[in-house]
């Protein structure tokens, strides 16, 4: 799997899946060496690690990334007598290796992919909801229908809108924190004696020595020929003096790639997939209302389909996270349907009190 991985990838991912590979054929030839001549023929792989092998040679996505790390966290070698410590070793790093390969793609997705979650949930848990509170009252299923449309495209126009002011609200605040790359120009004009420069350390975090100290390195590597420095926002208490990565240095113009917010998304993208994934999931509850269908048999189905739904957007999110995608998925379905069943009940209680 780390073979068919790595074919989809380049440059240092490469190099670091195929040297994995490397290391599972070393735990390989440990078996082959013990068993002797008792090893008998290769056995085929079981359906999961077929269908993983699939996966990797087809997307090679964060998808497999997140599954193998999985398959890492459940290695047998720690509780396995003919397995060295050193194997033992070998798989839990290994893990960690796949964390951080992985860590690259949820960080692309994280931002949309969020609003996608959060739209879809929405969508399935307050449409089913809505619908359900509405069937209880015992009105016709017309208004019942009407109801579930009205509340998928009010929602959908709802949750896009609020994506799209809340990401770029997010965007803007993180905007301005972030140091302004214009002011490494004024640098080289600064008073060497009153070292303003040091402040700009000190507020970012450093200590008064250790902000003095960057200073100075950064006003002895300035030369007259310098017509404009960098200045990287990421100085941190700890940092060495000699590391021009997280301070002011003296080579290569003003840095433009600063801070991206890669892991928030976009405005809109974040409102679109918000838009489009709550429609996706409201309209799930209503699909029997549409085929003509009433009463509990209705809401029978209705809660079926959301809940299928639900278990298969909770499988999802656990899988991405690395975390177990059975617990995910029944944690999301029971809030769900915890939702669902409390507007059910007042549904039930309205409907009463109107009667």
């Amino acid at each position: 799997m780390y073979d068919e991985l790595a074919e989809r990838r380049s440059g240092s991912e490469r190099e670091i899946l195929l040297s994995l590979a490397a290391a599972e054929r070393r735990h390989q030839a440990h078996w082959v060496e013990l068993l002797g001549d008792d090893v008998g023929k290769p056995v085929r792989a079981d359906f999961r690690t077929r269908m993983l092998g699939v996966l990797a040679k087809r997307f090679g996505s964060v998808f497999v990334l997140a599954l193998m790390q999985r398959a890492e966290a459940r290695s047998p070698y720690e509780t396995d007598d003919d397995a060295t410590e050193a194997m033992a070793a070998d798989e839990r790093i290994h893990g960690e290796v796949v964390r951080a390969l992985a860590a690259r793609g949820r960080s692309r997705l994280s931002g949309t992919f969020r609003a996608a979650v959060f739209g879809a949930n929405d969508g399935l848990v307050s449409n089913l909801a809505l619908v359900l509170g509405m069937s209880a009252t015992g009105v016709s299923n017309t208004v019942v229908l009407a109801s579930g449309v009205a509340g998928l495209l009010a929602g959908a126009l709802s949750m896009g809108a609020g994506e799209y002011v809340s990401v770029r609200s997010q965007r803007e605040l993180l905007a301005a924190s972030t140091p302004d790359p214009q002011a490494s120009t004024a640098v080289p004009k600064l008073d060497v004696d009153a070292n303003e420069l040091a402040l700009v350390y000190r507020a970012r975090g450093m200590s008064e020595e250790e902000a003095e100290a960057r200073a100075r390195d950064v006003f002895s590597g300035l030369s007259s020929s310098t017509s404009a420095i960098r200045v990287v926002p990421s100085a941190r208490p700890g940092d060495t003096e000699g590391d021009s990565s997280d301070g002011v240095g003296a080579a290569g113009g003003v840095d433009a790639n600063l801070d991206e917010h890669e892991e928030i998304g976009t405005a809109w993208q974040a409102s679109i997939s918000s838009f489009l994934f709550f429609a996706s999931g409201a309209v799930v509850p209503v699909i029997p209302y549409l085929f003509g269908l009433t009463g509990l048999v209705a809401v029978a189905v209705a809660a079926g389909l959301v809940g299928i739904a639900l278990l298969g957007t909770g499988a999802v999110v656990g899988l991405l996270s690395g975390a177990s995608p059975l617990k995910r998925a029944v944690r999301q379905l029971a809030i769900g349907f915890g939702a669902a069943a409390a507007t059910y009940l007042l549904g039930l209680v309205f409907g009463a009190t109107l009667g």
